[in-house]
């Protein structure tokens, strides 16, 4: 089957993924894998701008990598690889420096969040952060980039980029990248008010045990307006009630919806079904999961394999924007 084009994705590595991980991005990946040629990058090199150890470094890149393959995502269908086994991205991040301004980049919204987040850290790999991102993408020629309209500024500064490097040598050798604008949802934490994060303890991790997810679950704050079980509730703000309508039968969505309004049931009686629904849809890849996990070495070798691929056709862009500048 011929595909649509390329894809490049990258995320830093945050160790065990959460329900917002899963929902925003890794279902996203798994699918993509069908229709195009995709290439999934671990940014460890990006997550170095904002850690100020590395102590889990190795652990949170391994982990997220097999959180990766118990979801689904195919290493015999895709590029799955750690950013830093690919050095050419950085050669390629430090020449398209030499066509972004400074000014450009300290005027992005997300520079002005991270400085506000880290004054004590504003570093030189901080306020190049989206340059690099770009040679991400440039790298591996990918024409697609799956993002959330958010993220479309990001997309916009890249394509800026490869503009500028290609008007300035004179050639077409780097590819402005399409958006490709996916629906993510906003999966709210258990706290009922934040998006889900680790930073903020409020998420519910996928390779948790069922007893830990049921924990979790029945820490979910549901509708503040509700006060005792004989009160009628509002699921339209209820948090546990949007996550039902993601992993519970739409038979058992419409009976919450009317049995919560008229005071047929209570929450704790929801958050049970919840938990009991959430960790059935969670089984098939809890044992992925712990397969993947008995066999270390082999998905260590995957992770070479991957960036021996990408590799390959990294040093070919390479080749070309070194020959298009006139290095000798």
């Amino acid at each position: 089957m011929d595909k649509k084009g390329r894809v490049f994705s990258g995320a830093r590595p945050t160790g065990r993924q959460h329900l917002g991980n899963y929902l925003g991005a890794m279902r996203n990946y798994v699918a993509l894998q069908k229709d195009y040629e995709c290439v999934y990058s671990v940014v460890d090199i990006h997550a170095l701008t904002t850690m100020e150890t590395t102590q889990n470094l190795k652990t949170n890149t391994l982990d997220m990598v097999l959180d990766w393959l118990a979801a689904g995502m195919d290493p015999q269908q895709s590029i799955i690889f750690v950013q830093s086994h690919v050095p050419q991205v950085m050669e390629l991040h430090t020449i398209l420096s030499m066509v972004t301004p400074l000014g450009k980049l300290t005027d992005l919204p997300t520079f002005k969040d991270k400085v506000r987040e880290q004054p004590h850290n504003v570093n030189y790999g901080l306020v190049g952060y989206p340059v690099l991102m770009a040679a991400d993408i440039a790298l591996y020629k990918a024409d697609t980039v799956p993002v959330g309209v958010d993220q479309a500024p990001h997309i916009e500064f890249t394509r800026e980029v490869v503009r500028s490097f290609n008007y300035r040598y004179n050639c077409d050798v780097l590819v402005e990248p399409q958006m490709k604008v996916t629906e993510f949802p906003k999966i709210i934490g258990i706290d009922g008010q934040q998006k889900m994060s680790k930073s903020l303890d409020n998420h519910i991790e996928m390779a948790s045990t069922p007893e830990e997810t049921q924990k979790r679950v029945m820490m979910m704050v549901t509708d503040p307006q509700r006060q005792r079980r004989s009160d009628p509730g509002n699921p339209d703000v209820c948090n546990v009630f949007s996550l039902h309508k993601i992993f519970s039968s739409a038979e058992e969505v419409k009976m919450i919806d009317h049995d919560c309004r008229h005071a047929e049931i209570g929450c704790v009686d929801c958050k049970k079904l919840l938990a009991k629904n959430l960790n059935s849809h969670l089984e098939t890849f809890r044992e992925r999961r712990g397969e993947f996990e008995k066999h270390l070495d082999e998905v260590e070798d995957m992770l070479l394999d991957g960036a021996k691929r990408a590799r390959v056709i990294a040093e070919k862009t390479m080749q070309e924007v070194r020959s298009a500048i006139g290095l000798y």
